[in-house]
């Protein structure tokens, strides 16, 4: 009887050292992918070329909302059809253009990420900081300066959560954001463009 017991209980201490070193896999697995996404996340950034159009995609139709992520045929972070928009709405202005681009640009990080959470949702929302700090760059300081750059955002997220999937994975999204200090600086340095 005894030996029985001490027979179980040395499967039973095996069959949980197995799943130990599984489980331990398993996080470490998860821990080196949030780590290369969340690197992604840093070094994706607004090139000048996308700023002045050089490689601007064709409309994709209604084919845009046809998925969360949406279509960017032109593979610049930017969904085409809000790139467009932007391009449309500000076609003499570079520097608005600029920084409307990156904030596209992380509007669509927090739609387009092969899977979320705090510390992928965290890499975005500092992303996010810089891009609302560098909308406020070229809104002169004024008594309404909050309410221009709040437009600005407001355009653009129009654009971006255009639909019930999209809103959702934005508050998916937001659910998984922990605290972090706020960043400034725009990708590109707003003295290249003249206008």
């Amino acid at each position: 009887m005894l030996r029985k017991v001490l027979k179980y209980f040395l499967v039973l201490l095996a069959v949980g050292f197995v799943v130990l070193l599984i489980g331990r896999y398993i996080y470490l697995q998860n821990q080196e992918e949030t780590a290369l996404q969340v690197e992604k996340i840093h070094n994706t950034k607004l090139q000048p070329l996308d700023v002045m159009g050089t490689n601007l995609p064709s409309d994709p139709g209604e084919a845009a909302d046809d998925t969360v992520e949406g279509i960017d045929v032109n593979k610049n972070g930017i969904r085409d059809d809000v790139e467009l928009a932007v391009f449309r709405e500000y076609p003499n202005s570079a520097q608005t253009r600029a920084v409307l681009l990156q904030y596209a640009l992380v509007l669509q990080k927090k739609l387009a990420q092969p899977f979320m959470n705090e510390d992928v949702a965290t890499a975005i929302a500092i992303e996010d900081s810089k891009a609302y700090a560098c909308i406020g760059s070229i809104v002169p300081a004024s008594n309404n300066d909050l309410q221009i750059i709040n437009d600005y955002r407001d355009f653009l997220e129009s654009k971006q959560f255009n639909t019930i999937d999209r809103n959702q994975a934005r508050d998916n999204y937001y659910q998984k954001v922990r605290s972090f200090e706020l960043q400034s600086g725009c990708d590109i340095d707003l003295s290249l463009f003249t206008n």
